[in-house]
C-alpha cells in the first residue's frame, strides 16, 4: 500500500509539472552552424618598430567545458586559477612564427614549449628579444625568444604571479622585473566550518553608492585567500637567467620601471579591504624604489575608494592616475582634482597635473591645468606633447599641444564632439624613442602621420593623413576605396611613405599588404600574408548597407545579410534583427553610419549571422540611438525611441522585399538583451525574442546603469518604466533567455534572468531560461557556445520561421 501511495504522489507531481525540466545534456545546432562556430581563427600579428619583422600569433580555439570546470576563485573582482596562480579565463596564443614583410616564407621559432599557452607577449625595448608568460597546469613560466636566432628558451624556474595585474615588465634591454610567487608561502588558507562571528559592514555618514560589482569579498576567509594568492615577491631577472630577489613583497598591483630602467613605481594594495568594491579600489600605497628595490620616496597612500558616482565626469577626491613620463629618464606625474571630483561644482580648473623627477628630493611641480576632466598625455619629445581633456556631459573632447620643457599656454589642436565619427581626425603615428617607449613620431617640418577609421556617409573608409603641427593643416595621402576595406596597421618606411595595411572585401578574407603611397593601382600593393578563408561555406552570402530614417527624422542604418542565391522574386524571408542601443546628446551624430559594407563577413560566437545559412534575412547591428538633446536625458523617452528604431529597420527591409514583417525575431546580448525584452513588452513588431546575459530590473542597479547617471531615487519613474521586470504582465511574445551562471559583468548578475523568468512564468508568458554552467558574461566553452546556438536555432525556427502568417 505504501508503494502504491508513493507511485501516486510521483505521478501527481510529474503531471502537475512540479519537477524541473530534465537536463538533456549539451546539444549542437545544424552542422553548417557548427562548422562556422568552430572554424580556425585567423592569426594576429605584431609588427616591430622598424617595420621589417612581424610576429605571427595563432590564437587558441574555444576551451572545453572541462577547462572551465577547473577550480576557480572569485574574489575581490578577480577570477583566479588556484592551481597556477594566474587569471582563470585567459585567451592564449598557441603558435608563434616570424615573417619578414618583404619575403614570402615564414620563420619557425625553435624550442617553443610543447604545450604553448603564451600570454603577455612583449618585445624588449631594443626589440632584440621577445618575452612571454607560458601558462602551465601548475605554474606560469617566463620564456624568452632571441629574435636573431629565432630560438626560445625558458628564462627562469621561478613561478610568475599573474593573479593580480601584469606579471612582469621590461626594465631595460637586459633586465625584467617580475612578480613571482612568495617562496615558502605554505598552504592555501582553509575555510573553517565554524564562523568566528558575523560579517559586519558600516557607514558612518557620507553618501556615494557603488555600482553592482560582482565576485566581491564576502568574509574574512575571502580576505585571507586574496592576500595569499595576490601577494608577490618582486624579482629582477637578467636575460642570462640570473635572478635577484628584491625586498619588496606584498599585494603588488604593479611595478612599473622608469623609462631609463633605474627606478620602479610600485603600487601595493593593503587593508582595510571592502565588500562593496573590487581590489582596484582598495587602499593603495605608491612608492618610488630604485632598481634594487630600495625605497626612494613614498608618493601617496590612497584611501579606500568606495563612494563611486555613475556620472562619467565624476572622479575620486585627491590624487589619481600615477604614471611615468615616457619622454624623460625618470619623472612621474599624477592628477589631482580641484572640484572634489564633483562635476556639479563650478570651478575654473577641474584637474591639475603634478610631476616630480629623480632623485625625487624636490617638491612636486605643477605641470598642467585642465579646464575639463584630464584624460591623459600623448608624449613626444622635450618640446612637444599632447594633452587630452574631455567632458562627458557635453560629449566634448579636446587635444592641446604643450611644450614640456618651456611651458607656456597650450595650443588647441582639436576641439570636437566625441560622438562625431565623421570628423574624427584619427590617432597619431607613434615610434620608439631612446628608452624604447612609444612616443609621437614627429617627422621633418613638424609633420606627423594620422590614421583613423574614416567614418563617412558611405561607411568607414580608413585613411592616412599628414598633419602639419605648425599650421594644423592636413593633407590626405590615402583613403580606402570600394569595393575594399583597407586599414593602416603600421608605417614601415615613413620617409618613403610605405605602410602595412590589412585589406579585405565582402568576398576576400583579410590579409596583410605592403602599400607604397607614392604609387597607384596594383603596383602600389604587395601581399604579405596568405591566410585562408575560414568560412568557405559563407561564400555567396549577400551583404548590403541600408540607410533609412526613423519617424522623428533621425538617420538610421543596418547591414542586411541575405542567403546565398537569394533573389527578390523568392519573396520575403523570415528575419532576425540584432542590435545594441547607444545614448547620444546630438541627433546628427546619432544618425552617422557605423561600419562598412565592404568588410569580410567574420562570425564570432555571439553573432546573429549563423542564421543566414538557415534561410533568414539578418538585420545586423541595427542602429538604435537613444537621444536626449539639451536638458533632456536620453532615457526620458527610451521606450518610444527604441520601438520607433526597430520599426524603421523592419519597414526598410519590407520595402526592399526581403523582410517578412509577420516573421521577424529580435535579439541582443547584455544591454541588447534589455532592449529585446523591452521591445517585446512594448510593441507587437516581433514574433519572438532572444535575450542573452541581460539585466531586466533596474532597481537592482539603483546607482546608475549604461549611460544613465541618475540614481533610482532621482528618477524612479524612468527606472520603473524601463524595467521589463516591472512590466512582466504585458509580455505576450515568446522569449528565450540565456545567461552564464558565473556572469561577472557589472549590473548583469544571473539573478536578473532568474527573477525575470519567474515573473514571466508567473504571468503565463511563453518563456524559456537556459543557464550555462561556469560561463561568464561572454560564453567561452565550445559546448556552451554550440548549445546556445542550438537553443537559438530551435527558438527561431519554432516561433519565427515556422509561424503561420496572419489571415
Amino acid at each position: 500500500k505504501m508503494k502504491k501511495n508513493l507511485l501516486f504522489v510521483f505521478a501527481f507531481l510529474v503531471f502537475h509539472g512540479i519537477f524541473a525540466q530534465e537536463n538533456l545534456g549539451y546539444k549542437t545546432p545544424p552542422k553548417i552552424i557548427v562548422d562556422i562556430a568552430t572554424a580556425p581563427k585567423t592569426p594576429s600579428i605584431s609588427l616591430n618598430s622598424k617595420g621589417n619583422l612581424m610576429l605571427i600569433m595563432q590564437r587558441s580555439d574555444m576551451p572545453t567545458i572541462a577547462d572551465l570546470a577547473q577550480p576557480e576563485l572569485r574574489i575581490a573582482g578577480l577570477r583566479i586559477n588556484p592551481a597556477n596562480n594566474g587569471a582563470s579565463r585567459m585567451p592564449y596564443t598557441v603558435g608563434l612564427k616570424f615573417k619578414k614583410p618583404t619575403e614570402n616564407n615564414e620563420i619557425e621559432i625553435k624550442n617553443l614549449p610543447s604545450n604553448l599557452k603564451a600570454t603577455y607577449i612583449r618585445w624588449s625595448p631594443n626589440e632584440a628579444k621577445i618575452s612571454f608568460a607560458n601558462f602551465l597546469t601548475d605554474k606560469i613560466e617566463l620564456w624568452l625568444i632571441d629574435v636573431a636566432t629565432a630560438t626560445a628558451s625558458k628564462l627562469s624556474n621561478l613561478s610568475l604571479n599573474a593573479a593580480y595585474g601584469e606579471p612582469y615588465q621590461w626594465a631595460d634591454n637586459q633586465t625584467i622585473i617580475a612578480k613571482t610567487i612568495l617562496q615558502n608561502r605554505g598552504k592555501s588558507p582553509e575555510k573553517s566550518l565554524v564562523p568566528t562571528g558575523p560579517t559586519i559592514q558600516e557607514n558612518l555618514g557620507g553618501g556615494g553608492g557603488a555600482p553592482t560589482f560582482q565576485d566581491l569579498l564576502k568574509n574574512t576567509h575571502d580576505e585571507a585567500l586574496f592576500e595569499y594568492y595576490c601577494a608577490s615577491q618582486l624579482t629582477k631577472i637578467n636575460i642570462n637567467g640570473k635572478t635577484q630577489t628584491l625586498s619588496n613583497q606584498g599585494i603588488i598591483a604593479s611595478a612599473e620601471p622608469s623609462p631609463d630602467g633605474k627606478h620602479l613605481m610600485v603600487q601595493t594594495t593593503h587593508k582595510p579591504f571592502s565588500y562593496l568594491v573590487t581590489a582596484q579600489s582598495f587602499p593603495r600605497k605608491i612608492d618610488i624604489v630604485d632598481i634594487d628595490g630600495k625605497l626612494v620616496k613614498n608618493i601617496v597612500d590612497l584611501p579606500l575608494y568606495d563612494t563611486y558616482s555613475w556620472n562619467r565626469d565624476a572622479e575620486r577626491i585627491g590624487q589619481r592616475d600615477h604614471n611615468w613620463r615616457l619622454d624623460t629618464p625618470a619623472t612621474i606625474y599624477w592628477v589631482e582634482t580641484q572640484d572634489d571630483g564633483d562635476p556639479k561644482k563650478k570651478v575654473e580648473v577641474r584637474d591639475k597635473v603634478f610631476t616630480i623627477s629623480a632623485p625625487f628630493s624636490e617638491p612636486k611641480k605643477l605641470f598642467y591645468q585642465s579646464q575639463n576632466r584630464f584624460a591623459g598625455f600623448i608624449w613626444g619629445n622635450e618640446n612637444m606633447a599632447w594633452a587630452r581633456e574631455s567632458w562627458h556631459a557635453t560629449r566634448k573632447v579636446f587635444t592641446k599641444i604643450i611644450n614640456p620643457s618651456q611651458g607656456g599656454e597650450p595650443i588647441l589642436l582639436f576641439d570636437r564632439s566625441a560622438e562625431d565619427r565623421y570628423n574624427n581626425p584619427g590617432m597619431p603615428d607613434m615610434a620608439k624613442n631612446q628608452f624604447g617607449k612609444n612616443v609621437l613620431a614627429i617627422q621633418k617640418d613638424n609633420n606627423i602621420f594620422m590614421t583613423g577609421a574614416g567614418a563617412s556617409a558611405e561607411g568607414d573608409r580608413p585613411f592616412i593623413d599628414l598633419l602639419n603641427l605648425t599650421t594644423k593643416q592636413s593633407k590626405r595621402l590615402w583613403r580606402s576605396e570600394a569595393p575594399f576595406y583597407e586599414s593602416v596597421e603600421g608605417i614601415i618606411d615613413a620617409e618613403n611613405q610605405i605602410i602595412l595595411t590589412s585589406r579585405e572585401s565582402q568576398e576576400v578574407q583579410p590579409n596583410y599588404f605592403i602599400r607604397d603611397l607614392k604609387k597607384k593601382g596594383n603596383e602600389a600593393l604587395t601581399q604579405v600574408t596568405f591566410f585562408p578563408n575560414p568560412y568557405p561555406m559563407l561564400e555567396g552570402v549577400q551583404k548590403q548597407l541600408l540607410k533609412y530614417k526613423r519617424a522623428d527624422g533621425v538617420d538610421l542604418s543596418t547591414t542586411l545579410y541575405l542567403p546565398k542565391g537569394y533573389k527578390k522574386e523568392n519573396g520575403a524571408l523570415p528575419t532576425f534583427l540584432w542590435a545594441y542601443p547607444l545614448e547620444y546628446k546630438n541627433k546628427e551624430a546619432a544618425g552617422q553610419i557605423v561600419g562598412s559594407p565592404h568588410r569580410f563577413t567574420t562570425i564570432s560566437w555571439g553573432s546573429p549571422l549563423f542564421w543566414v545559412t538557415q534561410g533568414y534575412a539578418i538585420l545586423d547591428n541595427a542602429t538604435v540611438p537613444i537621444i536626449g538633446e539639451g536638458d533632456q536625458e536620453p532615457n526620458d523617452t527610451y521606450i518610444e525611441q527604441l520601438v520607433n528604431s526597430a520599426k524603421a529597420a523592419i519597414d526598410e527591409g519590407v520595402r526592399l522585399g526581403a523582410v517578412d514583417a509577420e516573421r521577424v525575431g529580435v535579439g541582443g546580448h547584455s544591454y541588447g538583451a534589455f532592449m529585446t525584452a523591452n521591445l517585446l513588452t512594448h510593441s507587437n513588431l516581433f514574433k519572438a525574442g532572444i535575450a542573452r546575459s541581460g539585466a531586466y530590473n533596474r532597481t537592482l542597479t539603483p546607482f546608475g546603469f549604461q549611460g544613465e547617471s541618475r540614481n533610482y531615487w532621482q528618477a524612479p519613474e524612468i527606472y520603473n518604466k524601463m524595467s521589463p521586470f516591472m512590466n512582466a504582465d504585458k509580455m505576450k511574445t515568446p522569449l528565450l533567455m540565456i545567461h552564464g551562471e558565473a556572469d561577472n559583468n557589472t549590473g548583469t548578475h544571473p539573478i536578473q534572468s532568474e527573477r525575470y523568468y519567474n515573473a514571466l512564468k508567473g504571468m503565463g508568458a511563453t518563456v524559456k531560461f537556459v543557464s550555462l554552467p561556469f560561463e561568464s558574461h561572454g560564453y567561452a566553452a565550445q559546448e556552451s557556445v554550440l548549445h546556445t546556438l542550438f537553443e537559438m536555432d530551435n527558438w527561431l525556427n519554432k516561433y519565427v520561421k515556422n509561424t503561420k502568417k496572419s489571415q
